[in-house]
């Protein structure tokens, strides 16, 4: 697998976990979710299903300012986005597209800042977007 496409599977990895916490979610999820029914839509209901779980644990993480447990849950996404592109690398142009919405300022954000890292475990991550500061809300 090529450099960039690892680096994009974990940049969009600590994207995805890090809105999960986030007023942003609801769009997030519908994101993931076509981008899952697109590129493996046998697979689509059962990552919807793991997303929504992933939240709950991220949002009981968020809650405890557990670090290791998000570094845990970027990892995990992180690897289920790698297989994915493995299995379907066109798959990256949509995944590249869903980064640059959900993204605040884009793919260099407003300080114009091209490489950023996590805050939790998995920092030696490099990220080719901003971090950005997350507010933890609860489920409805």
């Amino acid at each position: 697998m090529e450099p960039e496409t690892v680096l994009l599977a974990q940049s969009a990895g600590v994207t995805l976990v890090t809105l999960m916490t986030t007023d942003a979610w609801n769009r997030t999820r519908e994101g993931f979710a076509q981008l899952w029914r697109r590129a493996q839509p046998q697979r689509a209901e059962a990552v919807v299903a793991e997303l929504e779980a992933t939240r709950e644990d991220a949002l009981a993480a968020a809650e405890l300012d557990d670090t290791e447990t998000l570094g845990e849950l970027h990892l995990e996404w992180q690897g289920r986005l790698r297989r994915l592109l493995a299995a379907r690398p066109d798959a990256a142009v949509d995944l590249r597209r869903l980064l640059d919405e959900l993204e605040p300022g884009g793919s260099t954000g407003p300080s114009g800042n091209t490489i950023n890292q996590c805050p939790c475990p998995c920092s030696t991550v490099p990220r080719s977007t901003p971090f950005f500061p997350v507010r933890a809300v609860r489920p409805p």
